[in-house]
């Protein structure tokens, strides 16, 4: 399960494939894009849902407890910005130190 409040430093070391050491980063909260109509998924799934037939999979019941937070680590060296896959948590926040 995801925790329920996260603090994060705005400045965090990191690994930046780039530069291929550690460096500084900067971590952004980015808000996720809307998924693109053109990708092989919502191809499938728009294909499935046509018709006379029903939904591909049973209907998510309910909203879940915790969002999925997206985060930007940009490197300061590099200026190239990165993010892996987010992590789940209630309530987050960036914090200075």
């Amino acid at each position: 399960m995801g925790e329920k409040m996260v603090k994060m430093p705005r400045k965090v070391m990191r690994y930046s494939p780039a530069a291929g050491k550690h460096t500084e980063h900067t971590v952004e909260r980015v808000k996720k894009r809307r998924a693109s109509e053109l990708k092989w998924g919502q191809r499938r799934f728009r294909k499935v849902t046509s018709g006379y037939r029903g939904f591909p999979r049973p209907k998510p019941s309910g909203e879940k407890p915790t969002k999925r937070v997206n985060l930007v680590y940009r490197c300061t060296e590099t200026g190239k910005a990165h993010s892996p896959k987010g992590k789940r948590a209630r309530k987050f926040e960036l914090v200075d130190n």
